[in-house]
Order: C-alpha cells, then sequence, then structure tokens
C-alpha cells in the first residue's frame, strides 16, 4: 500500500478537521495490516511529510491522539489527478470509489478530466508559433496499426491518418480520386491495371516512396493475410521502373482501383525500411498526415507530418486517451471526439447554441448474427423467422433510444425506402417455434460490450418466448450460437465484398459452406459487371436472400454525431463516423 492511501486510509477511519483523534497503535496496525513496529515506521514517513502529527500517549490513562493537517477531499483529488495524468484511468476510478464518500471528489475529478480533453491552443515564448492540438478519450485501444490486419472501424481511422493508399474515394464528389498514384488505368478485360506514382512523396522518415513500395506492401497483403480477399485474384505485382505498377488479375475485375482505396491496402516502407518487422510495428512510419510519435498502454500521440504531400495538417498533435472499459459509464458524461452527441470543450463561456453539430447517419448497420456452421435451433429457417419477428426493431428503438436512429431493413439507411415493418404477431411466432421443432436448447449468444444494451434487450426478449441464452464473452465469438455485430462501409461496395470475404468477418465464419460459395459466386459475377447497376443489382441479390432467409436479422442503423465549439473549423464525420482529423483547424480570436 502506497504511503498516499495509508494516509486515505487512516484519514477514513480517524479523520476530522485538524483536532486530535483518539486511536492506539495497536488500531492502527490491525488498520494498516501490518505490525505495531511497521505502524511506528509509517507514522513517522507521514509526520515527515507534515500529513499528520502523531501525539504518543505518556503514562497509564493516557491515549494517543492523530492529527490530519490535509482535508481528505483535496488530497484525494490531488493523487487522482496525479494517478490519471500517469495514465492510470482505472485506478484513479477506484480511488475514488474506495475513498471518495462523503466528499465532491469524484464531481470535481470529473469536471478536471473534461478539461483535458478537447482542441488545445498551448501559448509559445516569444518568437515561437503556438501549438494547435486534439486530447480525446476512448474506451478501447486499436488493436492493430498493421492494414493487412485490419477489421475495425477505429483501427481504420488511425490507419489513414499514419498511411496513405494508391487513390481514396470522395464520399462527397462519390467518385475515386487521386492519392499516392496520380493516374490509373486498365486494359479493356480489366484483368490488368497499371499505376502511376507521384513524384516526391515521402514516408517519415524522409525516404521517397517508389514502386518497389508498393509492390512490397501489397505482395505481403496477399500472402494470407486477414486482407488478403482484396488480391484474392492477383496473379502478379511488377514493377515498371520507380514510379510505374502494374497488376495482373487471373479474373475480371472492373473496380480494383476502389479495392486500392481501402485501408487495408495502405503502403508500408519496403522491406520496413530496413527494420525487423516486430520493431517496426512499435513505431510504424507511412506517409500519411500523421506520424506515430508514441503508443502505451495509456496514450497514443500522433504528431503533424511537415512534409506531407498533400499539405501539412493544422494541428500539430493529436493525443488519445485509453480509457479502460470499466470507466464507461463516467466518461460518457465527458467531452469526446466519438459517437452520439459529443461534446469538445474548450471552455465554459460559450452558450450550447452558439457550438456547431455535425450530425450523419452511418452507412451501416447494427445486426443480429446466426452460426449456420454450428449445429443447434439456429439452423431451422423456422426458427431464425421467429426469432426476427421477436426482435423487433421499432421496439427495440423505443426503449433504449441513444444513438439508435431508425430500423434496418438491410446494411444502408435507404433500405427503409422500400420495405417495413411487420407488427408483432404471437401467434405466427408460436407457429413458426413449433414447427422449427425447438425444445428448449439454450442458446449461445456474443455480443460487443458496445453493443451490451441491445444484447440485454434481446435476452430478455427471447426469455419471454421460453428461449434460452448463455453469454458468452466476446472474444469467444467463434463458439456462439448468434451474435450481435456491427457494420460500417466507409468504402460502400468494397466495404460490403469485404463483410462477407475478410477472413475475420462475423459473417465469413458465421455462413455454411453451401452460402459461402454462392456468395462468393455473386461477388465474382459484380466484379465483373459493366455497370454500376447490375454491379448493386448482384450484391443485392446477396443482402435479400440473407435477409428472407433470416440468416441476419437487421436492427438498426446509429446516428453520428458531435457538437463543436464555434472557433474549430474544416470539421465533418468521415463515413467511419470520426472526424479527419487533417482537416482541423482553429480559428483565432483576440
Amino acid at each position: 500500500m502506497l504511503l498516499d492511501e495509508r494516509y486515505l486510509t487512516l484519514y477514513e477511519r480517524f479523520g476530522g478537521d485538524s483536532v486530535p483523534v483518539e486511536a492506539t497503535l495497536e488500531e492502527l496496525s490491525d488498520l494498516l495490516y501490518c505490525t505495531p513496529r511497521n505502524a511506528k515506521l509509517i507514522l513517522k514517513k507521514l509526520q515527515s511529510e507534515q500529513l499528520i502529527e502523531w501525539l504518543p500517549g505518556v503514562g497509564r490513562g493516557h491515549r494517543s491522539r492523530i492529527v490530519f493537517h490535509t482535508g481528505k477531499e483535496p488530497y484525494l483529488l490531488e493523487y487522482v489527478t496525479h494517478m490519471a495524468e500517469q495514465g492510470d484511468y482505472k485506478r484513479a476510478f477506484d480511488l475514488i470509489a474506495q475513498y471518495g464518500s462523503g466528499t465532491n471528489a469524484r464531481i470535481k475529478f470529473l469536471e478536471w478530466l473534461d478539461n483535458q480533453f478537447g482542441y488545445k491552443k498551448a501559448g509559445a515564448g516569444e518568437g515561437q508559433q503556438c501549438r494547435d492540438s486534439l486530447v480525446f478519450p476512448v474506451l478501447k485501444a486499436p488493436l492493430t496499426l498493421d492494414p493487412a490486419d485490419l477489421l475495425y472501424a477505429f483501427d481504420s481511422h488511425l490507419i489513414r491518418q499514419v498511411f496513405d493508399r494508391l487513390l481514396r474515394f470522395d464520399e462527397q464528389m462519390g467518385k475515386i480520386v487521386p492519392m499516392l498514384a496520380h493516374s490509373w488505368n486498365s486494359n479493356p478485360a480489366a484483368t490488368e491495371w497499371t499505376f502511376y506514382l507521384r513524384k516526391g512523396v515521402r514516408f517519415h522518415n524522409g525516404q521517397e516512396l517508389t514502386s518497389s513500395d508498393v509492390q512490397f506492401s501489397l505482395n505481403r497483403l496477399h500472402k494470407g493475410t486477414a486482407n488478403s480477399w482484396l488480391l484474392r485474384e492477383v496473379a502478379s505485382i511488377e514493377t515498371i521502373g520507380p514510379r510505374v505498377l502494374r497488376i495482373k488479375l487471373n479474373r475480371v475485375n472492373r473496380i480494383f482501383d476502389r479495392f486500392m482505396c481501402s485501408a487495408a491496402a495502405s503502403i508500408l516502407p519496403c522491406d520496413f525500411a530496413g527494420n525487423e518487422e516486430e520493431n517496426f510495428w512499435k513505431q510504424p512510419i507511412g506517409t500519411g498526415p500523421f506520424r506515430l510519435a508514441k503508443w502505451t498502454h495509456s496514450r497514443i500521440r500522433l504528431d503533424a507530418h511537415a512534409d506531407y504531400f498533400q499539405g501539412r495538417p493544422y494541428l500539430d498533435e493529436v493525443e488519445v486517451v485509453i480509457m479502460p472499459e470499466v470507466c464507461s459509464t463516467d466518461i460518457d458524461k465527458l467531452a469526446k471526439v466519438h459517437h452520439s452527441l459529443d461534446t469538445m470543450r474548450m471552455d465554459q463561456t460559450t452558450t450550447r447554441e452558439e457550438w456547431q453539430e455535425i450530425e450523419k447517419l452511418c452507412q451501416g448497420c447494427v445486426l443480429l448474427n446466426w452460426n449456420l456452421a454450428a449445429a443447434g435451433p439456429q439452423r431451422s429457417e423456422a426458427f431464425r423467422q421467429a426469432v426476427r419477428l421477436i426482435v423487433h426493431p421499432e421496439e427495440m428503438i423505443a426503449e433504449l433510444g441513444g444513438e439508435r436512429a431508425i430500423p434496418a431493413f438491410g446494411f444502408r439507411p435507404e433500405a427503409i425506402r422500400s420495405h417495413s415493418l411487420e407488427p408483432v404477431q404471437p401467434e405466427q411466432i408460436r407457429s413458426l417455434l413449433q414447427n422449427s421443432g425447438y425444445g428448449g436448447e439454450t442458446l449461445r449468444f456474443a455480443f460487443h460490450p458496445k453493443y451490451k444494451e441491445d444484447g440485454a434487450w434481446v435476452t430478455d426478449r427471447l426469455a419471454k418466448w421460453g428461449i434460452q441464452t448463455e453469454v458468452l464473452p466476446y472474444d469467444s465469438l467463434l463458439l456462439a450460437d448468434f451474435c450481435i455485430s456491427g457494420l460500417v462501409f466507409p468504402e460502400d461496395e468494397v466495404c460490403e465484398i469485404e463483410a462477407y470475404a475478410h477472413r475475420d468477418s462475423v459473417m465469413n465464419n458465421f455462413f455454411d459452406a453451401e452460402r459461402k460459395a454462392w456468395v462468393f459466386s455473386r461477388i465474382d459475377h459484380a466484379l465483373a459487371a459493366e455497370t454500376m447497376e447490375e454491379r448493386r443489382m448482384l450484391l443485392k441479390e446477396i443482402e435479400e436472400r440473407l435477409r428472407q432467409e433470416a440468416v441476419v436479422c437487421f436492427l438498426h442503423h446509429r446516428r453520428l454525431s458531435t457538437y463543436l465549439h464555434p472557433s474549430v473549423r474544416g470539421v465533418s464525420l468521415n463515413p467511419l463516423g470520426w472526424i479527419d482529423f487533417k482537416d482541423v483547424w482553429l480559428e483565432e480570436h483576440d
């Protein structure tokens, strides 16, 4: 037990307003779980720090007394803010829970913590420029910054800050635009694609980008990685001089250039810039607008890439504070650049009405997935249809609210135009359950912690119909009979294909062999389609079959939004639901 905690423990038991309180050495040693001899040493140390005064009793009948010189609340507050500054947020909240009763320490700590986040303009000395930064908390650390292993939206967002791709899909313009490649083309059969690289693009270490870097990155991606689906039909990757790359395919892919917009196809330096791969990922370098400056268990810091080929970011640094998930209830009250009506607070003087609200519907959905690769009641379509009627999205939204915006009828919000919800029909549900042969088996259910409210609601609904569930940890997903997951489609068609084809995606692991083969045949036909309309129709065919057979149950589309201080400019929510750090700037006021 640290000295600070010993002080708080003693104060909790004996503390008063600087008034001597009677206490025996035996009481102190019992409280501190130590011998009387060690208790004396602790008291001596606390006295040397001028935290207490120990007044030993002299003579029979005179009890010893202890005087506390610092109040519990200010001492606890100073201690927990120090813990937070060291990155140990969980310990800080635990200490408040343990010692904060009867004080306003929790409220004051949350106020202090709130002011650590947001957009900051730090002053500088004479002749020096101010530093502009963004600090925000997240509840879960990224799993990886390796594009080849990428699966989750936040990981993708950070990867896009550190690395670049050959091309980029511009959501607002609705078309592919140049990035590392200034030009590209394909042969008429769309089986051979050539990319022409920009001159003067530099990695964070100053090394200039060449076609060898692109060849290395794509060859690495192709070799059995989680995202090798992007290059599933690649036959060869050839360099033609330092700035030209040619990729040959075994099968037609008329949107291969869209595949090259994916964050998973980000470009690394050839041979990891001379590093061992393990060492490279401790501090990876790319060509992106920010370089990774620090990554610890509690913080990630990104610094601006001054020589970025598309122009230096205005922000000098971005700091991501990784909070433990057990703090979720507390930090829901705080400002953050995250999902669902968040507040980036720079000061307390601006009224809420003056702040900018940025809002959009998530291009993607939250859905319930059945594991048809496993034996169980879920193999019966009648059972799945019954659950689809039980788990009514409109009622989920009405009861849970929050960022759940509208019922989902497909992967994208526009599907609502061509479908409508059926009312709950108890007789039909009973008939389907009877026809399914369900005999009361317990179904194993997994969901990510971010969907715990949805998961609890589904569990309760199913229980009312006699369907029992056992909740598994999300890392045991592959053992589950069904799960709740979320999909985000920042690159439209490519991300839809990724949802089926990514090695670690839920659907790729949950489909039975027959459905998986059929899905991939539809994807191959879609990639060979001459027009976008034909391609969309083929992909829609997959989505419709999954919906009609209740292989998935679409639940809802989320609302993505944030509130911003009026001095913040250049902000929009990207398709992943995050703010693009490169475009943010702070308007100066006198």
